[in-house]
């Protein structure tokens, strides 16, 4: 059995405005991120050039602070502290508070989304 804490797993994105996101294999194929969204962090600008500009990594997760409004090709809806979700592929999220969020994805597919990411960051 492998655990993972968020001080444990290693930075693989983090910017001067206060988004970190920390990631590890966790289980084989799957990874456990850790996630930090000031608020106004909008992630539909960094997604721009993915397929239909949104991400199209599936994550199950658990809010630990904040709210979440998500953006997809359906519409939007709003999450907050204390939810439990499953983010199908194509979507992009807005943080409306401060956020921290735990994430588990298919680790190939998320590490694509943030290599995407960190390049349009740069």
């Amino acid at each position: 059995m492998t655990t993972m804490t968020r001080t444990e797993a290693p930075v693989v994105l983090s910017n001067e405005e206060g988004v970190e996101l920390r990631m590890e294999r966790i289980g084989g194929d799957m990874s456990v991120a850790f996630i930090r969204l000031p608020e106004g962090t909008d992630m539909s600008i960094p997604l721009k050039g993915m397929p239909d500009d949104l991400c199209q990594c599936p994550h199950w997760g658990f809010l630990t602070k904040g709210r979440v409004k998500l953006h997809t090709r359906q519409g939007d809806e709003t999450y907050e502290a204390g939810q439990a979700y499953y983010w199908a592929p194509g979507h992009a999220p807005e943080a409306l508070e401060d956020t921290e969020l735990m994430e588990f994805s298919p680790a190939a597919a998320f590490t694509e989304v943030i290599d995407h990411v960190k390049e349009q960051i740069g």
